[in-house]
């Protein structure tokens, strides 16, 4: 039986133009690469479902995963290689939304023009989205592509599932479990550096609202700073993540924080002569692998709580606690599923070596296709997250390649 033969230039050319649409959540373009694929893969072959998508239908959904920015408008899209019916289905799932590339000053060049350099010897592609996760992506369409030019019979079924609003929620992976598509087991192509994430570790966005007293900055101490009033709940939340990453699960042990709890904006104050009567904190927490999202609420909320009873002001201005944005339940397979134990031997496989088994400290669509999906998953791609969502992203071309090779050898062991 022939052994799939990967087309390197042709996966790179396509990790090329994927990575040239600037598709921030939210913005045109995060339709338009959607499209561009289904064009793609019909004119590959592949059987093409396309959909656009209720938004407004699924928001209310209880189950919905939330969403943080203003979307008029998403499509669906699977592109299926058929099996003849007797095997098992294996998903591939990946998002081709990115997150927007902040401060240009930081880049070395424009962020969706892709640019190849050397990178402590290796050749790597930078641009937006590089790492997180268009290689993925790209690893997953090249794979497919070397099983289908290959001939190899298939007795199950191979479904690419590229989706938007993953960084913001979830929103095309949620649409994509409500539209019907299911399968045996799935692979997420997320960066994990080419080892094997069973697990991800939830996150919840959270906002405080913390009330002063408004008086003239001359006279400050007859006021009451909504600054000042923060900085005790600042010290509760630092010690309730300290107490929360005092026994974490094995699989997140590799991480120093495994849950962390963090503020990301603050605003506070309208005049600089005055003092202020208003902050509002937003920030994120982390959900333990098999905590409730509902534990994890509580659990903030009775910090809080505690912070403002200790506090004169506070306790009569308690502080409000609003959960908004995407609300990432944690999810888990098992580290002895099929998918886990066919990951690793394909893996072996192909590099030689045996692929590492941890969980990821961050949220992820892992969690909607175990949890509402019932599907086995786990993730495993090219690329390091520490290298997403900063400036000049990059993702090694070996990498991408690799993992192609191995989700191409995880197609025929499953499914052939």
């Amino acid at each position: 039986m022939p052994e799939p033969l990967i087309d390197a230039d042709l996966l790179i050319r396509d990790l090329s133009d994927l990575l040239a649409f600037p598709s921030v959540g939210g913005f045109a373009d995060e339709v338009e690469v959607q499209e561009h694929l289904a064009d793609r893969w019909r004119d590959e072959g592949l059987d093409v479902d396309q959909w656009n998508i209720d938004i407004a239908g699924l928001q209310r959904d209880p189950q919905f995963p939330g969403m943080e920015v203003d979307r008029r408008f998403a499509v669906g899209v699977t592109a299926t290689l058929e099996g003849d019916g007797t095997g098992p289905t294996l998903l591939l799932n990946g998002h081709t939304d990115v997150v927007p590339p902040g401060g240009l000053a930081a880049w070395d060049g424009d962020p969706f023009l892709p640019r190849f350099v050397q990178k402590d010897g290796l050749e790597c592609v930078v641009a937006r989205g590089a790492c997180d996760m268009k290689g993925g992506i790209a690893a997953m369409w090249g794979a497919v592509r070397a099983v289908q030019a290959s001939g190899i019979p298939l007795r199950g079924s191979v479904v690419l599932a590229p989706v938007s609003g993953e960084e913001d929620g979830g929103l095309g992976t949620f649409a994509l479990l409500r539209h019907g598509v299911t399968a045996d087991m799935c692979v997420i192509a997320e960066p994990t550096g080419l080892g094997i994430m069973p697990a991800n570790g939830g996150a919840l966005t959270f906002r405080l609202t913390v009330h002063g007293l408004a008086t003239h900055a001359s006279r400050r101490t007859e006021g009451v700073s909504a600054i000042d009033k923060f900085l005790p709940l600042l010290a509760a939340l630092e010690e309730m993540e300290r107490r929360r990453n005092a026994n974490v699960d094995p699989l997140m042990s590799r991480w120093p924080i495994a849950y962390p709890v963090s503020i990301g904006t603050m605003t506070a104050g309208d005049w600089p002569s005055s003092v202020p009567d208003l902050l509002t904190a937003e920030g994120r927490m982390g959900v333990a692998l098999g905590e409730s999202v509902h534990a994890a609420r509580a659990d903030l909320e009775a910090t809080v709580a505690e912070a403002c009873a200790s506090d004169a002001w506070l306790i009569d201005h308690p502080v409000e606690v609003t959960w908004w944005g995407g609300q990432f339940e944690s999810g888990i397979t098992p580290a002895h599923s099929a998918v886990a134990g066919h990951m690793d031997t394909a893996h072996s496989a192909v590099t030689g070596r045996k692929a590492d088994l941890f969980g990821a400290p961050y949220g992820s669509d892992l969690r909607l296709l175990v949890g509402i999906g019932g599907i086995p998953t786990v993730q495993y791609g090219p690329g390091d997250a520490s290298a997403a969502h900063g400036p000049n992203e990059w993702v090694a071309i070996d990498d991408v390649l690799e993992c192609a090779r191995v989700l191409a050898r995880l197609i025929v062991d499953v499914c052939g």
